[in-house]
């Protein structure tokens, strides 16, 4: 983790978290609350994915990891499913050259196999040409679900067992996080979610187990870079213990001048 560029009015400076997971929620309560059809909610919530993706890039974030259709979202109406991946594909038309220009690497994890072809071909160039992107990791979450994503690390795991390349009493939690979609990528230290619902809707279930959890009213469209900031500021006010005291943690920042 590296400091916020800008402290805060007090002087204080911040830590920013390198890997943030965002559920981008309540685009569909924006427009309705607005007299407007849901996928408007959809569109102006592009705008925020915009949005963060700078902000990251300017306070540091090195992995941002966006839930964009989650395995359960294929129960909505057919037609709100089919303007959400359209949008998708235009997004990825307009948006490829300037995360090129941005320096940011693009990768999709989830079950991509359910979408069109074309899509996963869209996808796959979309990747190929941002592959050289140094400045942020930005993970889009399609067609994902977190117990989806423990089940298939399993899976890879015990088909090793059976052809005779790994022993069982070698599955540990090294290796079932390795298979994983986020295997090799740091797991994230702050998990948002926009809307005003307080629940991770199996969303990286197994990464986000120490990940400091923050909950904002504002609906998607509405988390701008601002907002963001807010996020991060309150990450860095908090200290993570992962199981030891206040008193050891203060000790071993003391230590290694933290």
């Amino acid at each position: 983790m590296i400091a916020l560029p800008e402290p805060d009015q007090d002087g204080t400076q911040f830590r920013v978290p390198a890997h943030v997971a965002i559920i981008m929620d309540g685009n569909g309560r924006w427009a309705r609350q607005r007299g407007l059809p849901r996928t408007q909610g959809h569109r102006a919530g592009a705008k925020s994915v915009r949005a963060v993706v700078e902000q990251g890039l300017r306070s540091g974030v090195e992995v941002l990891t966006l839930f964009a259709f989650s395995s359960e979202n294929w129960r909505r109406p057919r037609s709100e499913v089919n303007t959400l991946l359209e949008l998708f594909m235009n997004t990825l038309r307009v948006e490829v050259k300037r995360l090129v220009e941005h320096d940011v690497r693009l990768r999709f994890i989830g079950e991509l196999s359910a979408f069109s072809h074309r899509l996963q071909r869209q996808m796959a160039e979309a990747e190929a040409a941002t592959q050289d992107g140094k400045a942020l990791l930005l993970q889009i979450a399609a067609n994902y679900g977190g117990r989806w994503d423990i089940v298939q690390s399993v899976q890879s795991l015990s088909r090793d067992v059976a052809e005779g390349r790994l022993r069982p009493e070698d599955i540990d939690e090294t290796a079932i996080a390795s298979r994983l979609c986020t295997g090799g990528f740091p797991e994230p230290d702050l998990f948002i979610r926009t809307g005003g619902e307080k629940r991770v809707s199996n969303f990286l279930l197994w990464q986000c187990a120490y990940a400091e959890l923050y909950f904002s009213d504002l609906m998607w469209p509405e988390f701008d870079a601002d907002a963001f900031v807010a996020a991060l500021k309150d990450f860095g006010r908090r200290q993570r213990r992962f199981g030891r005291t206040g008193e050891q943690i203060t000790e071993l920042a003391e230590v290694y001048g933290g």
